[in-house]
């Protein structure tokens, strides 16, 4: 999978080249506890076809999965319908398969799926988590082609393009076929697959209605008992260590006054823009480059940065007297993130 977007290395996962590898880690597994046909000989490799006639639904989708509320709400419900259509033919709901499949809601159009292959020994359980059913917002007009439509760059088809082909909509797809596969070949395991399929994870200013509901109401407690892969992606690469993600908001008030009479306002903008400079001189020079993230292959170290602006309106001719800067930290699992985390706890 791929995309015309710049992206980081950072976050990473499971591609439809990366999907042979997962299988193979598991047939060693196997061979290791009985004498079974390697798993990967038993489920294969990933069907091209019905994987990009699912991805092309699910981008044809896109621009109903932007997420920036209040102007953009996602609706997650398309993405997950699609989900459980391709898996119907083999869920329990139609009787003929053994995968359990579940659609959890909060809101309105908002749904989180959760599919299970039962193992057969009880506890034993390997869960994939993470693949989510929104998506960042794409202008049109910014675009060389269509974001909100699946095409194909080159003659040999081989590079796909449009919103969402590896954040996140790519490995909805992938791991939905894989979960298919499984329910068709229906494979003698001990542990049980379980794939979470999550909405909202581009936004948090809305909270409890994607992972983090689902976590409140113990609906993920048994993915505990084994090792879980997060599925989520700013590239194509496999992950082995991922950035974080702290949203912050820095809020200035002033003085509102006319500019032409600039002596009688507190410009909010001019502190705003002062207090950050501060703020990031401190969290570079706290937090600088890690040597170990070359060696992991990290495309940046961590940083911390604005990335909006809002006030609460006015004309060219006003000093604003109040605004808010709003941004993000993105951390790199090294050392010092712990002591990152306990600095951020003791500002609260």
């Amino acid at each position: 999978l791929s995309s015309t977007q710049s992206c980081s290395n950072t976050e990473s996962s499971s591609t439809s080249t990366g999907l042979p590898s997962l299988l193979t880690q598991s047939a060693a597994a196997s061979k290791m506890a009985s004498p079974a046909p390697p798993l990967k000989d038993a489920v294969g490799g990933l069907d091209r076809d019905p994987f990009v006639a699912l991805l092309a639904k699910l981008i044809g989708e896109s621009q109903r999965l932007q997420n920036d509320p209040p102007a953009l709400v996602p609706q997650e419900d398309l993405v997950a319908q699609h989900v459980v259509d391709a898996l119907r033919p083999v869920s329990t709901d139609t009787g003929g398969g053994p995968l359990v499949v579940r659609k959890v809601s909060y809101t309105d159009g908002r749904s989180n799926v959760i599919v299970e292959y039962p193992g057969t020994v009880p506890g034993r359980v390997v869960s994939f988590v993470g693949m989510h059913m929104d998506v960042v917002p794409a202008n049109p007009s910014e675009w060389d082609f269509d974001p909100f439509s699946l095409t194909f760059e080159g003659d040999d088809k081989e590079k796909l393009r449009g919103r969402g082909t590896t954040d996140c909509l790519g490995h909805v797809a992938l791991v939905t076929q894989l979960m298919r596969r499984l329910g068709e070949v229906k494979p003698p395991l001990k542990h049980s697959v379980i794939a979470v399929f999550i909405a909202n994870e581009e936004n948090s200013s809305v909270t409890g209605i994607g992972v983090d509901g689902l976590v409140k109401d113990g609906l993920l407690d048994k993915l505990k008992t084994g090792p879980l892969f997060w599925i989520d992606t700013a590239d194509k690469q496999p992950c082995i260590g991922t950035g974080g993600m702290i949203p912050w908001h820095l809020k200035a008030t002033g003085k509102l006054f006319h500019s032409g009479l600039a002596h009688k306002a507190i410009n909010s903008m001019e502190l705003n823009m002062d207090a950050l400079k501060e703020i990031q001189t401190r969290f570079y020079n706290d937090f600088p480059a890690h040597e170990k993230e070359k060696l992991y292959k990290f495309a940046t170290p961590s940083t911390m940065k604005p990335t909006k602006w809002s006030y609460p309106g006015g004309g060219l001719n006003q000093i604003p007297g109040e605004c808010t800067i709003s941004g993000d930290i993105r951390f790199n699992p090294c050392p010092e993130v712990l002591r990152f985390s306990l600095i951020a706890l003791e500002m609260k």
